[in-house]
């Protein structure tokens, strides 16, 4: 990469839906904790593929109105 190339883009689970459940403390869009969304850009392509590859189980944990 040269200095007039931009960085490589960042795979993201974002989006645009940024509501976070109160019992779960998942994000409603994407199902990140508040901690992984901050961190997102600090994490490795690796950290971040692992992250991804769990959320759609995450779906589950949200909190269903009664």
């Amino acid at each position: 990469m040269t200095a007039t190339e931009p960085p490589p883009p960042i795979a993201t689970p974002c989006i645009k839906v940024c509501v976070v459940d109160g019992p779960s403390r998942l994000c409603l869009g994407c199902f990140r904790t508040l901690p992984e969304i901050v961190r997102w850009q600090r994490y490795t392509d690796e950290e971040r593929l692992n992250i991804m590859a769990q959320l759609p189980d995450r779906k589950g944990l949200l909190h269903s109105p009664s």
